[in-house]
Order: C-alpha cells, then sequence, then structure tokens
C-alpha cells in the first residue's frame, strides 16, 4: 500500500546514517574499553583505591550507556522495517498511525546520538555552570532574568539533567537580578555552550500601566565545571573573599549565620559566589571550583597561553550583541542570530524547547570546524 511504502522509504533513506553512526562512535573501540574496564574492576585490589575504582565504575557505565543507545537504535530500525512489512503484506491501516509514530521515533533517536558526536571539545563531557545576569532596565530585565532561568531549568530537567541553583540575588520588585545553575549529567557542557551570550526579549511589559513595549536584555554565562584533576594555579593575594547571609528562605540554617560566599579575582574582576551549601566552607569550596573554570573557559575561547593573560574585557549587555531574540509582540518569533534557526512557537520554547536551537549551533559550528581544517 502506498502509505506503508512511503515510511518505507522514509525509513529505509536513514540506514547509511545507521551504519556511519556505528563508526562515529566507535562502536568496536568502545566495547574493547568496556571488557578492558571490567577487567580492571575484577582485579584483586580494585577496591583499595576507592577514588579510583569509582572512576573506573562511572567511565564503564558510560561507554556502556552509549552502547546500549545505539543497540537500542538499530533494534528499532530493524523492528520498524519488519512491522512495516508486515502490516502492507496484511494491507491493516489501523496500523498506520503506530508505524508512523515508530519511524518518527527513530529518527529522533538517530539524530540525537549523531548529534552527541559532535561534542569532541575537552570539555564538552563535564558538568556546567550557568550564570545569568539581567541587563539594563530594572524590574523590566530582572523578570526576562528569571524566565530564563526557568525556561533551562525545564530543559535539563526533561533532558535528565541534575538542575541546583548555587546563588541568586532577588529583583527589586521582581525576578532575579543574577542566577547561578549548575547542570550535572554528561554533555552538559557540550550542549549548552551553545547558549551563552546575550538574550533579547520583546513583549507588552506587565509592568507598564500605559500597555507600552519593552525590549530587554539579560545575559548568560556558561562554562564547564573542571573537576580537581586539572591544575591551576590561582594565588591567594589576587582574591578578595566576602561573606553574607544566604537569601534561602527564613527559619532555615543557611539564613541564620554568614555562610554564603563572594570570591572576586582581583587581576581579571571576575566574581563568583555561592550559597546554596550549608556550611561556608562548602560554599568556598564551589565558588573555588566556579572561578577555577570561568578562568580555564576564557582561557581556552580566547586562545590564551596562560591564565595571566585574561584582561576580563565584558561585552555590554544590550543591543547589538544579542546572540537571539524572543518577540512576544507585535507576532510571535524566536530567533537565532547566528545560525538563522527560528520558531514561532514562543511558549514551548519559555518551557524549554530548545533543542533546535542548540542543534542548529552544534551543526554549524561543526561545519565551520570542517572548513577551516581544510
Amino acid at each position: 500500500m502506498l502509505e506503508f511504502e512511503e515510511l518505507s522509504l522514509k525509513l529505509s533513506s536513514y540506514k547509511e546514517a545507521l551504519e556511519e553512526l556505528y563508526d562515529a562512535i566507535g562502536y568496536e573501540s568502545l566495547i574493547k574499553q568496556i571488557d578492558m574496564l571490567e577487567a580492571q574492576s575484577a582485579a584483586p585490589g580494585f577496591w583499595d583505591n576507592i577514588e579510583n575504582s569509582q572512576e573506573v565504575l562511572q567511565k564503564t557505565s558510560r561507554l556502556k550507556a552509549k552502547v546500549a543507545e545505539y543497540d537500542r537504535i538499530k533494534l528499532l530500525f530493524e523492528e520498524t522495517l519488519l512491522l512495516i512489512d508486515m502490516a502492507n503484506e496484511a494491507e491493516d491501516l489501523s496500523l498506520i498511525d503506530e508505524v508512523s509514530s515508530s519511524v518518527d521515533e527513530f529518527i529522533t533517536a538517530l539524530e540525537k546520538m549523531r548529534l552527541s558526536t559532535l561534542l569532541i571539545g575537552e570539555y564538552d563531557g563535564c558538568n556546567t555552570i550557568l550564570t545569568f545576569h539581567a541587563g539594563a532596565g530594572g524590574t523590566e530585565a530582572q523578570d526576562w532574568n528569571q524566565m530564563l532561568v526557568r525556561m533551562y531549568t525545564r530543559w535539563g530537567e526533561a533532558h535528565g539533567f541534575k538542575v541546583s541553583m548555587i546563588d541568586f540575588l532577588d529583583g527589586d520588585e521582581a525576578g532575579l537580578k543574577s542566577a547561578v545553575l549548575r547542570f550535572e549529567g554528561e554533555n552538559a557542557y557540550g550542549y549548552l555552550k551553545s547558549e551563552a551570550g546575550v538574550h533579547r526579549l520583546v513583549r507588552i511589559s506587565p509592568f507598564d500601566s500605559s500597555g507600552r513595549r519593552h525590549t530587554s536584555f539579560a545575559s548568560l554565562d556558561v562554562m564547564p565545571e573542571i573537576d580537581d584533576s586539572v591544575e591551576v594555579e590561582i594565588r591567594t593575594e589576587d582574591l578578595k573573599v566576602d561573606t553574607y547571609r544566604s537569601s534561602g528562605a527564613g527559619g532555615q540554617h543557611i539564613n541564620k549565620t554568614e555562610s554564603a560566599i563572594r570570591i572576586t579575582h582581583i587581576p581579571t574582576g571576575i566574581v563568583v559566589a555561592c550559597q546554596n551549601e550549608r556550611s561556608q566552607h562548602q560554599n568556598r569550596e564551589m565558588a573555588m571550583k566556579m572561578l577555577k573554570s570561568k578562568l580555564i573557559e576564557i582561557k581556552e575561547r580566547e586562545h590564551l597561553d596562560k591564565i595571566e593573560d585574561i584582561k576580563g574585557v565584558q561585552k555590554e549587555i544590550a543591543w547589538g550583541s544579542q546572540i537571539r531574540s524572543y518577540v512576544f509582540m507585535p507576532y510571535t518569533l524566536v530567533k537565532d542570530h547566528r545560525t538563522s534557526f527560528e520558531s514561532g512557537n514562543v511558549s514551548a520554547v519559555m518551557d524549554g524547547d530548545l533543542d533546535g536551537f542548540i542543534n542548529a549551533y552544534l551543526k554549524a559550528s561543526s561545519l565551520n570546524e570542517l572548513k577551516e581544517s581544510e
């Protein structure tokens, strides 16, 4: 039947991509690595070094998950193709929705895994820390900043990342002046690095009694969370450390003492803060990890030889420097100015539907790197 033949052709057109993915992820190499790691974990004395044993087990788990996902996608392809043949032979149109859904599921899973093969940067696999700052405009910009925090939190939770608020500063009347979110999970930085920059909002302001249209800006800074295996020399005399009372709900332990920490790196002017941990020591530890991560991210991005070469120049959070515009009025459109990818479903985007924007950026970056290497 024509309907099933069209679905069969659509599915079969991805067969080559499925085979290419096998090579792209290094399937056979993954199997060998898993065997080697499992042999290590079975060796006598494996648990003598707890830290090392945990790293081995975590790596084994990650590699097994990648192999299992490819196996699942391949099986889905084969079963869907078989289902199409059976339904076509029986001329059973009642199965058309099930078959179509299965084809779409396969394509989505394949594209997602193909995309993950683009995440080959040194820190792409790391957790990530997102820092939000409201631009000029008072309450309107602070409200927009909080909307972005909610949007990325929704995206992270939908993709299985553990999202936690590290620090925040409430707005004067509403919203947030600033906020810091931590995303824990594989490839968190690889996916979210595309979101760094200034985000612009155009809407009828709910804070304007005259119902006028306003343009607001907020900036998003994205950095990988660097683990302790990476050495970064930060001199004590280059740090200014302030303590303050956390902004948590009244009555909590964190609100009774000055346990929150703010660290300023004097040579660059970089400021990091943490208030979500219970003790001042834990907050300081997290703040230092954030500072180290930020210094390394800038050093890598600006192709600098030394941390000391960082000048700390900041872009203005305003017109002309935005990476994406979110227009609520007079029409609805979200457009990325780097890739030209756009979506007319503003509500879905604000609820965390960002995959199209992220995918477009990663693909464009991959193409640019390929052209530069030629």
